[in-house]
């Protein structure tokens, strides 16, 4: 699904170079669950916002779905990223003047999808990761496991065929960072590519394959036995 080829990132100010990411070579399959780990400063970030087209390299090549978009204006890039690539934070990013339901119909009115398919789309993602009796409710009114539900459903409603997660249980407690990872890990059962920050070494378990982040470099990679 993609390839990084000798990617580079590197940040200057007039007097201080950081190299964020150096020289990575990273292959992500259609399907895939991934996880990327490494101590903080490492380039995690950095890679997923890479990978989000959030962030261009400043060196090496990025290839999705077969085409190089390393060195696409942001025009191009958001319209690929629009139709292929959904977030989840670890901050959930609601709009607290929207209920749940408004607040993932959000995620298609950028698609151009008329009203009566938004509603539908927007029933069936509530009701598949369990929120739909919290349709009407504001996000104030939820659990923090209740908001990242959302999160997860307003990323998945317009069938983005891979999800990017940053630290997606970082505010939520054990029990409802089990759940989102077990939504996480149906989605990828059903097809969708997903690559996830984390620093918890049992939610790496979740993926079938953890790739290991230090100084920018990638030092390790692991694959689950099945």
């Amino acid at each position: 699904m993609l390839k990084l080829h000798d990617l580079s990132r590197i940040y200057q100010t007039d007097d201080v170079e950081t190299i964020a990411l150096n020289s990575v070579n990273i292959e992500i399959e259609q399907g895939e669950f991934v996880a990327i780990m490494g101590p903080s400063g490492c380039g995690k970030s950095t890679l997923l916002n890479i990978i989000g087209m959030l962030d261009n390299p400043s060196e090496g090549k990025y290839l999705f779905l077969d085409e190089e978009i390393s060195w696409y204006p942001e025009t191009k890039l958001a319209q690929i990223r629009k139709h292929n690539i959904g977030f989840i934070f670890q901050s959930f990013n609601l709009i607290d003047e929207l209920s749940v339901e408004e607040n993932i119909e959000l995620a298609l009115l950028y698609h151009n999808v008329p009203a009566s398919e938004r509603k539908k789309r927007v029933a069936e993602v509530m009701d598949k990761v369990g929120i739909a009796h919290r349709a009407k409710h504001m996000p104030s009114q939820l659990s923090g496991g209740q908001q990242q539900r959302v999160a997860v459903a307003r990323a998945i409603v317009g069938d983005q065929k891979m999800i990017l997660a940053d630290e997606p249980t970082g505010n939520l407690d054990s029990a409802h960072g089990q759940e989102v990872m077990e939504m996480l890990q149906t989605l990828n059962d059903e097809g969708t590519t997903i690559v996830m920050v984390t620093h918890s070494p049992a939610h790496a378990d979740y993926a079938k394959r953890t790739i290991n982040l230090f100084d920018g470099q990638v030092v390790t990679e692991n694959v689950r036995a099945a």
